[in-house]
């Protein structure tokens, strides 16, 4: 029987190999029909089996134990009250403690007799409180900050309550730099810009500054001139404290755009501001010996309001309110300081290349003689000693003796380009410099568009 099954076999694969040799694409297919049909069998069986829904089902009931509950999660959170504010000149510490919400007579005492706290906090203008309150308004703790204005590091009074009463303490920190950004444009004045686009004073006076060899900030503003500004903010405990350096800007003065970057040659002493171009925008000397003001007579020929005759005015008369700041235009030394007939008070600085300047008719003199001063420093006061008839500074400058127009002398006054070893550094953050002047000019208040 099992020889028989085996020839047969034999003979079948003997056919089926002769058929694969003359048919072998339809070989293929219908092994491949089989497959599908195979696997279509598996589905079906698969598809045959019973419904899930009718398995029989069991119920499990178990006891759940509760976690440990404690009463005391529930009790509830102590309310903190916290609120900032300025303190003002006229200050006591009854009405800066009520600004801050707090209503404690035991904290207005400790303020008026520690010395510490009331050194800090009363009598003093625009230093930063923050006060820690309880739902009584029971002062918690205090703490107020300050920074002088040249310093690199700030104040901080701590005042804490504990069991046995407040205490205070005094701390310091160091300042920390941020950058900021703004933009305006000028309808009146430069200041009135800044205000609207709620920049601080000293950083619209660097501006002046800065563009001073370049821009009459007297004579020379149009409305619709426009700024844009990236300068440093000085924060203590992340919380502003006062505007720092200006670190890039553009002025764009009767359609002529002005650009500056702050930039420190590596081993320089100081740094400077300088074009995109690295050329330094510190020039020999500045445009004006007064950061605002106007002037009211120029180097021309002039009908003199004492001496009542025509002839030539061989400086520049600048009107201001008596006691302005005087400064030197360019680095020398003190040649003369006091009192001469018709100058009043005044002052002679002597520079290099033969050229000197004059400072008169002065309220006060803040140099002496042979003292060596440096461009921007303050000689003295705007006054209206010896023949003047209001108060205004008259400024000279002279080559060698001789009267020379002023504003021509600081136009025409060099700069100092970057040098070449710091150049490729300085493109690098005149780049960066770029791109966040033209952020800033995005930033313009609504008011001025």
């Amino acid at each position: 029987m099992q020889h028989r099954l085996i020839a047969q076999c034999a003979h079948w694969l003997a056919r089926l190999e002769k058929l694969h040799q003359q048919h072998p694409k339809r070989i293929l297919a219908g092994v491949a029909a089989l497959l599908m049909v195979g696997a279509g069998g598996s589905y079906a069986v698969a598809t045959l089996g019973p419904d899930a829904a009718a398995l029989p089902t069991r119920q499990v009931i178990e006891t759940v134990q509760p976690l440990p509950f404690a009463v005391a999660d529930m009790a509830p959170q102590a309310l903190r009250l916290y609120r900032s504010e300025i303190t003002r000149s006229n200050d006591t510490a009854e009405s800066l403690l009520r600004r801050l919400g707090v209503s404690d007579s035991v904290a207005a005492a400790f303020i008026r007799n520690n010395p510490q706290a009331r050194q800090a906090l009363l009598g003093k203008a625009g230093r930063l409180v923050s006060a820690e309150a309880d739902e009584q308004h029971q002062l918690l703790s205090l703490s107020a900050r300050w920074a002088r204005d040249d310093a690199s590091e700030f104040q901080r009074l701590v005042v804490a309550r504990a069991d046995t009463g407040f205490s205070a303490r005094l701390e310091s920190g160091k300042l920390t730099a941020s950058s900021r950004m703004a933009g305006g444009v000028i309808q009146s004045s430069l200041f009135a810009a800044t205000d609207d686009a709620k920049i601080p004073d000293s950083v619209a006076t660097q501006l002046a500054d800065i563009f001073a060899g370049d821009i009459d900030f007297h004579r020379a503003l149009r409305k619709g001139d426009r700024f844009s500004v990236v300068y440093e903010t000085l924060e203590a405990d992340g919380e502003p404290m006062r505007a720092g350096r200006v670190l890039s800007a553009e002025f764009v003065n009767n359609g002529k755009a002005f650009q500056a970057v702050w930039f420190q040659e590596p081993g320089a002493p100081r740094g400077d501001y300088y074009s995109m171009s690295g050329q330094s925008l510190r020039r020999a000397y500045l445009a004006s010996p007064l950061a605002f003001s106007r002037v009211t007579s120029g180097f021309k020929m002039r009908f003199h309001p004492i001496l009542q005759t025509w002839r030539a005015h061989l400086g520049v008369d600048y009107a201001a309110p008596t006691g302005t700041p005087v400064r030197s235009v360019g680095d020398g030394v003190v040649e003369s300081a006091g009192f001469q007939n018709g100058f009043g008070n005044v002052v002679i600085l002597k520079h290099r290349n033969g050229h000197s300047t004059v400072y008169a008719h002065l309220s006060r003199i803040d140099v002496r003689k042979g003292q060596s001063v440096t461009q921007g420093q303050t000689l003295g006061g705007v006054g209206a000693t010896g023949w003047a008839t209001g108060p205004h500074l008259h400024f000279e400058f002279r080559v060698n003796g001789q009267h020379q127009d002023p504003m021509v002398m600081a136009r025409q006054s060099e700069s100092i380009p970057v040098s070449a070893a710091a150049r490729p550094q300085f493109l690098r953050e005149a780049g960066n410099a770029r791109m966040e002047l033209a952020a800033a000019a995005t930033l313009q208040p609504a008011n001025s568009q």
